[in-house]
């Protein structure tokens, strides 16, 4: 196994002269690949757009890379791409036709290489102080299960009898050209509403937050929702993403050709819920900020903090159609 996976995590190597899914030592620092592809960078104009990241500084979308050696990004890379394009190119029908675990490795590619340009971030004002980089035991776990289950792009892995995320797809009435994105790597978790579609994906739950949520996707999995209600699951998803307090364990198992990996249960030997207790004025803090384009405040999210406000549900349950919702009045 440890011929054939690669771990960058054992030695915390981020350098720009290893490849970021195999280790391959490059023949050149040029050798880099988009986090953001072109495609996607093109269609939205994001060449000369910035994202905030968590130092607080800003980077260039078109900034964001990942050293990738050219035969991986020509045999592994370009064709995923390729495939995800062709689907968001034809919007929600097309993606929904997607296999799931090909969104996951294109979201987990994505967020993966953000969380690389984060730690070579960190690593370098830690250096320039004269310090040494730490990051959490629980976050390595993460990141380095998440690097782990990328490389079912380039090795033949088959997660046995679990899925490794949580994935939400909804038809979404939104305006032309609108591109809003947004991830929270604490929780690998990443959303994207674009074209006539919205989609959310926790990468490292084992369907933990699909499960949490499965009696509010019923009501309205069939249904074109309005912005302002995906920004709400949205909310949701995030905040129980936040709630999650499992770390997955997993069994790693090459057999010949193959590496299957198997989840460990998530109870384990605790005996408290998967999920610490949802408290409103938290969700209401976060809802604020996912309901910033419509400026909703907190006060008025939780007037009653018994019953934030919501564009999907009235009071007595019932849910509300996209049609109702007139937010210019």
């Amino acid at each position: 196994m440890a011929e054939t996976l690669y771990n960058p995590f054992t030695r915390f190597n981020f350098s720009n002269r290893n490849c970021f899914l195999t280790g391959q030592t490059l023949t050149s620092e040029e050798e880099k690949i988009q986090v953001f592809p072109a495609w996607l960078m093109s269609r939205y104009q994001l060449e000369d757009k910035v994202i905030k990241l968590l130092d607080e500084s800003y980077i260039g979308y078109k900034d964001l890379k990942l050293p990738c050696t050219t035969a991986v990004n020509t045999q592994y890379i370009e064709p995923l791409e390729s495939e995800i394009e062709t689907a968001f190119a034809q919007g929600y029908e097309g993606v929904q036709q997607l296999e799931p675990v090909k969104i996951f490795q294109w979201a987990g590619k994505l967020l993966y290489g953000i969380i690389f340009n984060e730690l070579q971030a960190g690593i370098r004002q830690q250096h320039a102080q004269g310090e040494e980089f730490t990051v959490s035991q629980g976050l390595i776990h993460k990141f380095s299960h998440l690097h782990l289950m990328l490389q079912s792009l380039n090795h033949q892995i088959t997660f046995d009898g679990f899925t490794p995320f949580s994935l939400f797809l909804f038809k979404v009435d939104n305006p032309e050209n609108e591109f809003a994105y947004r991830d929270e790597i604490n929780t690998l978790t990443f959303s994207l509403r674009i074209q006539d579609f919205g989609l959310i994906i926790c990468l490292q739950d084992n369907g933990s937050n699909r499960r949490y949520h499965e009696e509010i996707v019923k009501q309205i999995e069939n249904d074109t929702l309005h912005p302002i209600q995906f920004e709400e699951f949205c909310g949701r998803v995030f905040y129980s993403a936040f709630l999650f307090n499992r770390l997955p364990e997993y069994d790693i198992l090459p057999v010949a050709d193959e590496i299957f990996v198997e989840a460990a249960p998530l109870r384990g030997t605790s005996g408290r819920p998967l999920f610490d207790e949802w408290q409103n004025k938290t969700y209401g803090q976060v809802l604020e900020n996912f309901w910033k384009p419509w400026g909703f405040l907190l006060f008025e999210i939780i007037k009653n903090v018994d019953h934030p406000m919501s564009f999907l549900f009235t009071r007595d349950g019932h849910k509300i159609g996209a049609e109702a919702i007139d937010l210019h009045k």
